[in-house]
């Protein structure tokens, strides 16, 4: 395995350096005006190779666009790079600018010229000394794509606005192609930084500049641009087409503003553009995908109301969204609707999500009838629709079956992709396999495909599962070196397993780095980090991660509190135990049994029996039953028979029922203490309240 640094500033940098820039130019400069690090080719500056050479090659160039080949598809010529500058200038200069470019777009199509900058420089020149300065700017733009491919993005962009010094002016129609492409690459500060230049270069932003921004936006799920850009769009009088309203429906439902989309239709409707079926359906899906099941349910009426008809992509997300929050029965209703409908019937993936649906309820058998039922109607199942049954079986134990379902597959033409892997990989893991599952990793990278985040996940999970910190920690480098990025949940799973074993510094080294890299933290991240901070007796440090938890609107859930609780009790601050405690129960949580019994413990242990009973008096005769119990049970293990009988007493005062264990650790107690006074009084008193079953049992204590 490759491994980076464990020291956190490399680390850092790195995952901060692919977490910004998903595809980095090799040059970040947004588009320096300084000289470029060699000279701008003059078309008279070439030096000349043999006469013959050049004379033939452009007397062939010439021919075969006389004969209507502009792109010269049919032309075959060896030249050296230096031959081609000649022949394009040459070319530009005795038959004129649309034979040079045909002859360039012919160079450019080759590998071995495709690259190579000065070609597009010459070319671009050699257009502009005629004045054609439309094809020069194309002869540009192909540049850029050209460059873009091999990682140069910069320095192709660095060239474009170096050649306003050879008389070529910047217009709006380059500066959006080079916005698109940075968009593309997701370089979206570029594109921004780009965006905010044009009016320095006489080249205002039109529509489709801004159209181009909000998609980069929209991508890179930078909401707040969106929306100021859209309040700029408002006020330039633009209207906003119903392809960009779709990118910012599913911009704004992945962060579930959804009131923010219903504002957006509101704004199109007025410009007298009103969203259409593709708008809706995209809302319909961000709401399922978020759970919003119902409320998507109450958007498919106001579309049909406004007299649209749904679609089968319309149905196929209202299908996947009952099926994740487990209502498959109704899916399948509206499934069977689809396969009844003249209009519309399941496609691909409208199967697919109802087999996932089934799969998920582990009616594997369902799941199977549904595949067989979709190629009797003549649907070949795609990768995604094996993938997600070999999952199934995965969940449920079969990875002989799973294993099968991919011979299938690839017999029926559809490869095995990396998501397939992981399902069986994640199955091996769970049934403790995880030898076979490395050997299934590589054959993924024998196949040539490349672990994704969740491929690391899955073993990272894994090996912290095992207590093998060290290995995970190997893993999350090399899952950085390889340039995924970690998402919250493999913080999550790091963080979790680094304060399981009181590693406190490295727990904190990676909590600091996911806030760095603007992950935001879930109720498990903040409940790790303060479990880990209780466990090494900072409660303090605990109680500022609750704080800051809190602050961020993050609920915190029984088993937080618990641990914090636990934490504090530690270190005898009862009272501000005492405090989350109440606080605890007020929101409506359950404390679960450790925090119950610890918490009453400590008081008691403190001479507040008292106090202790009225903690446990406000929770329901269940769990105080329950917890009262256990809590006789381990003050009887360390004497404390005094503390132990007013509990005692309060249970039979209200009849609850004292089981045997209870009966047998008091009794045993005060035997131990010499307080056979308080044993016979206990049995006495017992055998009026229990049957004679239980009283037989009690005396034999």
């Amino acid at each position: 395995m490759l491994l980076i640094s464990r020291h956190p500033t490399s680390r850092l940098l790195l995952l901060l350096s692919f977490h910004h820039s998903p595809t980095r130019p090799s040059s970040h400069r947004l588009h320096s005006l300084q000289a470029p690090t060699f000279p701008l080719p003059s078309p008279r500056s070439v030096p000349l190779p043999p006469e013959s050479i050049l004379e033939g090659a452009c007397s062939l160039v010439s021919r075969a666009y006389e004969d209507g080949d502009r792109k010269l598809r049919s032309f075959q010529m060896e030249l050296s790079r230096e031959q081609a500058l000649c022949v394009v200038s040459l070319l530009a200069e005795r038959e004129g600018s649309m034979v040079a470019l045909s002859f360039f777009h012919w160079a450019i199509a080759r590998p071995e010229f495709r690259h190579f900058m000065r070609l597009f420089l010459m070319t671009a020149s050699a257009l502009v000394l005629r004045g054609n300065l439309e094809k020069a700017r194309e002869v540009m733009r192909c540049m850029v794509l050209c460059f873009s491919e091999i990682g140069k993005f910069g320095e192709a962009v660095d060239m474009v606005f170096e050649m306003r010094n050879q008389g070529m002016r910047l217009d709006v129609h380059i500066m959006n192609y080079i916005l698109r492409v940075a968009v593309e690459l997701g370089l979206v500060d570029y594109a921004h930084n780009l965006f905010d230049g044009m009016p320095l270069y006489g080249a205002l932003p039109d529509f489709v500049s801004f159209k181009t921004m909000i998609t980069g936006y929209c991508n890179a799920g930078r909401v707040l641009d969106v929306e100021k850009l859209l309040i700029v769009v408002e006020g330039r009088g633009f209207r906003i087409d119903n392809v960009t309203c779709t990118k910012i429906v599913e911009a704004f439902s992945k962060k579930g503003m959804f009131g923010k989309v219903f504002g957006v239709f509101r704004k199109m409707s007025d410009m007298g553009l009103p969203p259409n079926v593709i708008n809706y359906t995209a809302l319909i899906d961000g709401l399922c995908k978020r759970g919003s099941v119902k409320q998507a349910f109450q958007v498919l009426e106001e579309m049909v109301g406004k007299g649209m008809k749904p679609n089968v992509y319309t149905h196929t997300s209202l299908i996947d969204g009952l099926c994740k929050i487990g209502w498959t029965e109704r899916a399948f209703r509206l499934f069977l609707k689809l396969v009844r409908s003249e209009s519309y019937k399941p496609n691909v993936q409208t199967y697919t999500a109802m087999i996932a649906g089934y799969c998920k309820e582990r009616k594997l058998g369902r799941a199977e009838m549904l595949l067989a039922r979709m190629r009797e109607q003549g649907l070949a199942p795609n990768t995604n629709t094996y993938t997600t049954l070999i999952d199934g079986y995965c969940k449920e134990g079969n990875i002989e079956q799973a294993r099968g379902l991919i011979d299938v597959m690839t017999k029926d033409g559809c490869t095995p992709n990396i998501c397939t892997y992981n399902a069986v990989i994640n199955g091996l893991c769970k049934k403790g396999r995880v030898g076979e599952a490395y050997k299934l990793v590589k054959a993924a990278c024998r196949q040539g495909l490349s672990l994704d985040k969740v491929s690391y996940t899955i073993l990272i999970s894994e090996h912290c599962r095992q207590g093998q910190t060290a290995q995970a920690l190997e893993l999350f480098d090399e899952m950085v070196e390889a340039g995924c990025s970690p998402d919250i949940h493999t913080y999550t799973t790091l963080i979790a397993s680094s304060c399981k074993e009181r590693k406190i510094e490295e727990s904190e080294k990676l909590f600091d780095e996911c806030l760095t890299l603007g992950l935001v933290p879930t109720k498990q991240t903040y409940s790790s980090m303060i479990s880990g901070y209780c466990k090494v007796g900072k409660a303090s440090a605990g109680m500022k991660i609750f704080e800051k938890m809190i602050k961020n609107g993050c609920i915190a859930d029984s088993v937080t509190y618990g641990a914090l609780i636990s934490g504090l009790c530690k270190e005898s601050r009862l009272e501000e135990a005492r405090v989350l405690y109440d606080a605890m129960l007020a929101k409506g949580l359950v404390p679960c049994e450790v925090t119950r019994v610890t918490l009453a413990y400590e008081y008691c242990k403190n001479d507040r029996s008292d106090t202790a009973l009225s903690i446990l008096d406000r929770l329901d005769k269940k769990h105080w039953i329950r917890t009262t119990n256990i809590l006789v049970r381990k003050l009887c293990s360390e004497g404390e028979v005094e503390s132990s009988s007013i509990f005692l007493d309060k249970m039979l005062d209200g009849d609850y029922a004292v089981d045997q264990i209870t009966c047998t650790a008091f009794v045993s107690a005060c035997y131990n203490r010499n307080k056979y006074s308080m044993a016979s009084a206990f049995s006495e008193r017992i055998s009026k309240k229990v049957p004679s079953s239980l009283y037989t049992n009690t005396k034999q204590c």
